[in-house]
């Protein structure tokens, strides 16, 4: 064995796994026709990676949903209020990722965070009294038989007892400790399956790993893995990790009975220092992760092989190559790509050509480092790809901090719009987004197909505003939004309107259960060659006498939901796009808009893994990136921008020192904890806790949201509150939009009611 792969794309050349998922929660199909689906799809995966040389080929990385979730419910880790419902197994599982409003009950999904830092979403497993951790489900087995059947020796993967331990949300008083011997004893019978199904080598996946160690976590860490690999008979185990380095746990897992243990070489930069004073064991096999996973650039042999010979060259070991993390974040495959020049695809690579890479470079070691194969790839590099924006970049070496502060001070600015807008106390909004009906996207389809003209298409969009104008005007929102029905995506749409980018057709990557996003390419200097979303929120704007928003995309979430380049640093790449952007927002000033949103939903995202590299490897520029796009607005224009479904609570002075004046928060799923952090670091900035879960279709009554308003008062003054749902609402459908924010109008108008009681 000398190559493999982590895991591989699940939802489908074509998003198959999407499409029929949808189905089913529609009741369009059955759960034997959804399931018959998914083993096409893995079959075709397997196959796939068969016929392109891997010698080891994963399974069990396949999901509905999420793998976190998997190993959840393969360990029964199911909280009592799903089971009481009643539902069958599948719906059952997809209660705990959508939550379930029915017959059978009303419960809200689980917790949704970013897997590390990453744009993919996973459900936090949940452990509390109830809690029986014993080995329940099927799953992993059934898939790793049904690759046997097909005459393929899978390696089955999962994720690991201990990163389920540092990313659950543990209540009733539990903790980590609890669980370890009950995860001991399941994993063992994990294994000892396996080994009777014949399996060879089992991949237990633990990225928390590259997190910060401390000495009880090591451990816990130690404690669990001396139980589990202590039953692992003739199978054989790889300790997987991935996204970092293992700089303060290498030599626990060197004195562990793993039999491989893999090792991230690109996004871990630092494990070569790692392996330079902890040389890898002999008698372990290294998996080596040289292929990049999250990205989209075709590799450098000639660095790469640089790499590899810098991690080896302390062993003997046995080494297999494979990528830094799963597949899963870069798109299928470039074969689908008609309009992106040849020229241009040349340089990259998707998940079926990272699969040839692999091969290619396990070719080239074998015939030693000679050959077409190694000088093709060189020639790739010797020249250049973009011309480069000379005066752009002279900008940008110009730069001073007064470009980055915006004045007067936030407190002074706050206090001139309370007097400019003259609204009401909680005053209510969304997010930006309203619901791409099935006709807004057949509208974008046709224009793309030359069906339609640009101003049929532009007519009907404007009719779509209208129509959302007059509901938000009839419920009572105190600030709209046009709906954003003109863009396909928060940041494709955006890059299309700047000169350096590069989109793909088919290139769709998972964010989180039928969610799929489709990042353009950051191919050159970036910077703005018209106007963007002036056009529509002029006209918006002209329909009604409410404050209508502006609605931008940020320059640190165009950065990280895109893929970026890898020829100049993030924060160079960065401020070009925050420069552009500032071209944008001081247009939509200058055009009557009077608060703009800068969405940084991603701020979190790139955060690094360990907390000694926040400030000098990130936020050192992320935040000054923001101010930038913002730093020349008046006083009178309100700077609004948004984040979600990360872990805000230790970056949350950053999130301050944005130097916007109202933030609204994914807050809903995480059960409002983030208020306490509020509270506790006197947060400054105006704040809009989510007050519902959108990415549920299930309506929150008009009590429910009444409730969550009141304990966001007990912890923030409503001088500083802001009511809004949680996110955008681009996925949800129409009637279940309307009546969720109907409820949530209803529910801030009678807090309102109670407080003015309580003045007089």
């Amino acid at each position: 064995m000398t190559t493999t792969i982590i895991g591989f794309p699940r939802i489908g050349e074509h998003r198959e796994l999407k499409f029929a998922t949808q189905k089913y929660f529609k009741h369009q199909i059955t759960a034997d026709e959804l399931n018959a689906t998914a083993a096409t799809l893995r079959q075709q995966n397997w196959r796939a990676i068969q016929d392109a040389g891997i010698d080891q080929i994963p399974s069990g990385d396949f999901s509905f949903f999420d793998t976190t979730l998997d190993t959840a419910f393969l360990l029964n880790i199911v909280p009592q209020r799903y089971r009481e419902l009643g539902l069958s197994p599948l719906d059952e599982y997809f209660a705990l990722a959508r939550g379930y409003q029915g017959a059978a009950g009303d419960v809200k999904a689980l917790p949704m965070k970013k897997w590390f830092n990453t744009n993919y979403h996973y459900l936090v497993p949940e452990f509390d009294q109830d809690t029986n951790v014993q080995l329940v489900g099927n799953k992993l087995f059934d898939e790793f038989k049904e690759a046997q059947a097909l005459g393929i020796t899978t390696r089955p993967t999962l994720v690991g007892p201990y990163t389920l331990l540092r990313l659950a949300r543990f209540v009733d008083g539990r903790r980590p400790a609890d669980f370890v011997t009950s995860l001991t004893n399941a994993y063992r019978e994990i294994l000892g399956r396996l080994n009777d199904l014949g399996a060879q080598w089992v991949q237990i996946d633990e990225p928390a790993l590259v997190y910060d160690q401390t000495d009880a976590d090591r451990a816990i860490f130690t404690d669990l893995y001396q139980g589990i690999l202590a039953g692992k008979g003739n199978l054989k185990v790889l300790l997987q990790t991935y996204f970092g380095d293992v700089r303060d746990s290498a030599t626990t897992l060197y004195a562990l009975d793993f039999d491989g243990i893999g090792l991230d070489l690109v996004e871990g930069a630092t494990n070569l220092d790692v392996l330079r004073e902890h040389p890898f064991p002999d008698d372990k096999t290294l998996f080596a992760g040289v292929i990049n996973g999250k990205n989209i650039w075709k590799a450098n042999y000639t660095d790469t092989l640089k790499v590899l010979g810098q991690a080896t060259s302390n062993t003997t070991a046995p080494v297999v190559l494979t990528t830094s993390c799963s597949l899963l974040h870069v798109p299928y495959t470039l074969a689908n790509e008609t309009k992106l020049p040849e020229q241009e695809k040349q340089y990259l690579a998707f998940a079926a050509e990272k699969l040839n890479e692999l091969h290619e470079l396990d070719t080239i070691r074998s015939n030693g480092e000679q050959g077409d194969l190694l000088q093709r790839n060189a020639d790739l590099f010797t020249q250049p790809r973009y011309e480069e924006n000379a005066s752009l970049n002279a900008k940008i070496a110009a730069l001073t901090d007064a470009d980055y502060t915006r004045l007067p001070a936030r407190k002074e600015r706050l206090a001139i719009q309370k007097a400019e807008f003259n609204l009401p106390e909680l005053p209510t909004t969304t997010i930006g987004s309203f619901p791409q009906s099935p006709a807004v996207r057949k509208n974008r389809a046709q224009l793309r197909r030359g069906e339609i003209t640009r101003a049929q298409y532009d007519a009907f969009n404007n009719e779509e505003t209208k129509r959302w104008i007059k509901f938000q005007e009839d419920i009572g929102l105190d600030v709209l939004v046009h709906g954003e029905f003109e863009r396909n995506d928060m940041v494709e749409y955006f890059g299309e309107h700047l000169d350096g980018f590069r989109f793909t057709e088919n290139g769709w990557v998972q964010s989180y259960g039928t969610r799929g996003v489709k990042p353009p390419i950051i191919w050159g200097d970036v910077s703005r060659r018209e106007p963007i979303t002036v056009k529509e929120s002029v006209f918006a704007q002209s329909q009604t006498d409410h404050i209508m928003k502006g609605m931008l995309t940020g320059p640190v979430t165009i950065l990280n939901w895109s893929f970026p380049r890898e020829d100049i640093s993030r924060e160079i790449s960065t401020k070009q796009i925050a420069l552009a952007l500032q071209d944008e927002v001081l247009d939509l000033e200058r055009n009557g808009i009077k608060i703009i949103q800068i969405d940084e939903a991603a701020l979190r995202e790139k955060l690094p893994l360990r907390k000694q590299d926040w400030f000098s490897r990130y936020l050192d520029w992320a935040v000054p990136a923001f101010r930038l796009v913002a730093s020349k607005v008046q006083p009178t224009t309100q700077i609004h921008t948004h984040m979600c479904y990360s872990e805000f609570g230790d970056i949350i002075q950053a999130i301050d020192d944005l130097d916007a004046d109202v933030i609204s928060f994914e807050a809903s799923r995480a059960d409002l904890t983030l208020l306490d952090v509020l509270k506790e670091h006197h947060f400054e900035t105006h704040v809009g806790p989510g007050v519902y879960d959108i990415h549920s279709p299930r309506i929150p009554s008009e009590q429910e949201i009444v409730d969550v308003i009141h304990r966001i008062l007990a912890k923030i003054p409503a001088s500083h509150v802001w009511i809004n749902p949680d996110c955008g609402l681009k996925t949800r459908e129409e009637p279940e939009t309307k009546a969720s924010l109907i409820n949530l109008v209803k529910a801030a108008k009678q807090v309102r009611k109670e407080l003015e009681g309580h003045e007089n």
